[in-house]
């Protein structure tokens, strides 16, 4: 069991990692590649996208903390 603190600070820092540590794989694959979309966006597309992706690294960051503490 990983510490919920350490999870969510994983994937706050790189979405999906924490995910990975609490032990979903799959999930922190899925969140991985949405950041990388979201970040392929902000360069090309609209640095609008550049909040949602810090939205989305928060989102992950409780999910990964909340996956942990179960």
């Amino acid at each position: 069991m990983v510490n919920p603190i350490l999870a969510a600070i994983a994937s706050l820092i790189i979405p999906g990692l924490g995910q990975l540590l609490a032990g979903d794989a799959k999930k922190g694959v899925i969140f991985f590649v949405i950041a990388v979309i979201l970040g392929s966006l902000n360069v090309f597309v609209s640095p609008f996208i550049g909040i949602i992706s810090l939205v989305f690294a928060i989102y992950a960051a409780y999910d990964a903390y909340q996956m942990a503490s179960e």
